[in-house]
């Protein structure tokens, strides 16, 4: 019986044995066949759009003389949200423009006046050529004149040595021949005073058009210095019309109102453009780079509900930053907003998850005890006595 009984409890031994060994085979299964997900985590986190927002500052100084920002209005591209008081430069632009219409007439007469005198200089130029052709044609028969006359009188001048004419032929051919003389030398004289004159008219109109047209030059220099300012104060007055640069909302405002002042580069708002929303997350260095890549997917969870209450926001990583930037590494986040009832807008802060990866608890130990061994070990100070 005492045998019997022995046996009995070295049986519950056994079995008191077996079930620690099964408990510790299978805990030591999931220690190395288990996986668990790590994340990585952050709060510096907030929901953006997916185009840039755009800050509006004052361009210039001046008195307001009109105010649109008010917040949550709803902007388009180009309606006027600020106008700075322009009222010096609308004065100046008027004058201007006053300038620029009266010197139009005076730069048409001045060039009508010019062609007319190109007209008239090719009129007398005309004339003249042809009161020189009739003195040429006129100094040709003189002169064919002067020639028959001299040939006459060389030959009553023989005839006179041999005394076959009277003294009175051959002086009328002498005569008659120094008169043919006289007419064509004064017929070459009228062409030559002709040539001269039509010079000097010529030189005339000509120096006449070249001083008109240097009055057309600076006039014309005058239009053009008066368009330059028009231009430029047009532009400084299109500076004291701040508009929207793009759609969207206001999300901050200044406080103003007419009548106050703005100086040059003062914050007047920030237009929120419609968009898709995103998340960007700041990370370490560390936990980043060569860790989170795009596709893997995290969670949000917003600082305004509490996740308990309205749960998280699923997200997926698009891309992660290459550079640091101000100790962090920029990385953005697509929403998915039909898997979440919160009102998502844009500057909503919060905390992100980020899975990058599934390991077992035995590789997760393994690698805490390898950042213990690697640690640097911080030397020990004495102090001096």
């Amino acid at each position: 019986m005492r045998s019997l009984h022995a046996d009995g409890r070295s049986r519950r031994a056994i079995w008191f044995l077996l079930i620690p060994v099964v408990v510790l085979a299978a805990w030591t299964t999931w220690f190395v066949k288990s996986h668990v997900a790590r994340y990585e985590v952050t709060d510096r986190a907030r929901l953006e759009v997916d185009q840039a927002v755009h800050v509006m500052q004052a361009p210039i100084s001046g008195r307001i003389v009109y105010s649109g920002l008010v917040l949550g209005r709803e902007l388009k591209a180009g309606d006027l949200v600020v106008e700075i008081e322009a009222g010096p430069q609308q004065l100046q632009l008027q004058e201007s423009k006053t300038r620029r219409t009266a010197l139009e007439p005076q730069i048409a007469a001045l060039l009508g006046e010019i062609a007319a005198q190109e007209r008239a200089l090719e009129d007398d130029r005309r004339s003249s050529e042809a009161s020189l052709d009739q003195a040429r044609a006129q100094y040709r028969d003189a002169e064919a004149q002067s020639h028959v006359a001299t040939t006459e009188a060389e030959r009553m001048a023989k005839l006179r040595q041999e005394k076959l004419i009277p003294e009175r032929d051959y002086e009328a051919a002498q005569a008659t021949a120094r008169s043919r003389r006289a007419a064509a030398e004064a017929t070459e004289a009228a062409i030559t005073k002709l040539e001269r004159d039509l010079r000097k008219n010529q030189n005339d109109r000509q120096a006449d058009i070249q001083d008109l047209r240097s009055q057309v030059q600076q006039l014309e220099g005058d239009r053009l210095t008066t368009g330059k300012t028009i231009d430029r104060l047009a532009y400084e007055i299109t500076r004291r019309r701040i508009a929207a640069p793009v759609s969207g909302k206001l999300g901050e405002v200044a406080v103003l109102r007419p009548g106050g002042y703005v100086a040059e580069g003062d914050k007047l708002g920030a237009i929120i453009p419609s968009g898709e929303l995103r998340v960007i997350a700041e990370f370490p260095p560390p936990a980043a780079l060569g860790r989170i890549r795009a596709g893997q997917p995290g969670h949000l969870r917003l600082q305004g509900f509490p996740w308990t209450q309205f749960g998280s926001v699923p997200t997926r990583v698009t891309s992660v930053g290459g550079e640091v930037r101000d100790g962090y590494v920029r990385v953005e986040l697509a929403v998915d907003r039909t898997m979440t009832s919160i009102p998502l807008q844009h500057g909503l802060p919060g905390t992100v998850e980020i899975e990058v990866e599934n390991v077992s608890p035995a590789t997760m130990l393994l690698r805490a005890a390898g950042q213990m061994v690697s640690a640097p070990k911080t030397p020990f100070n004495r102090q001096t006595p």
